[in-house]
């Protein structure tokens, strides 16, 4: 009887122990945020007057730096059009395709016109001046 009062504390101390490690964890990645969506929507794209302006400034900020022979300050400021083109591109595509394409098509000549060692100051002019053309024509609603 003796020995088996310690064995029966023993085995006490270790169900208890078994027991408290069986207990699940909590983590943070099992909470799922109550505005977490599993929908496809997507997020309502911009295409309106704003978004057009805000591409009109870059480029007129742009052009204003090529006129002044200031290339690296171009391409500093276009470089600016992307992040304002993510923006509105989308609803632009589904609005107008053909506009759709010819800013994206201008945009990756002035991008490499740019990056070459002597860019072109008319050729430059020429290509931002179309693509404010194009920019212009895109339906504001």
């Amino acid at each position: 009887m003796k020995s088996f009062k310690p064995m029966l504390i023993i085995a006490s101390i270790s169900i208890l122990t078994l027991v408290g490690c069986n207990k699940p964890k909590q983590t943070a990645t099992e909470t799922i945020p109550a505005t977490a969506s599993n929908s496809t929507e997507k997020a309502p794209t911009k295409t309106s007057t704003a978004g057009n302006t805000g591409l009109l400034a870059v480029v007129s900020k742009t052009k204003t730096a090529v006129k002044s022979g200031n290339f690296i300050e171009a391409k500093k400021e276009f470089d600016k059009f992307e992040d304002v083109w993510k923006e509105v591109e989308d609803g632009i595509k589904a609005k107008s395709r053909d506009n759709y394409d010819a800013v994206e098509k201008s945009m990756d000549e002035i991008s490499e016109e740019l990056k070459t060692a002597k860019p072109q100051k008319d050729k430059l002019l020429g290509l931002l001046q179309s693509l404010e053309k194009t920019i212009n024509a895109i339906p504001k609603s």
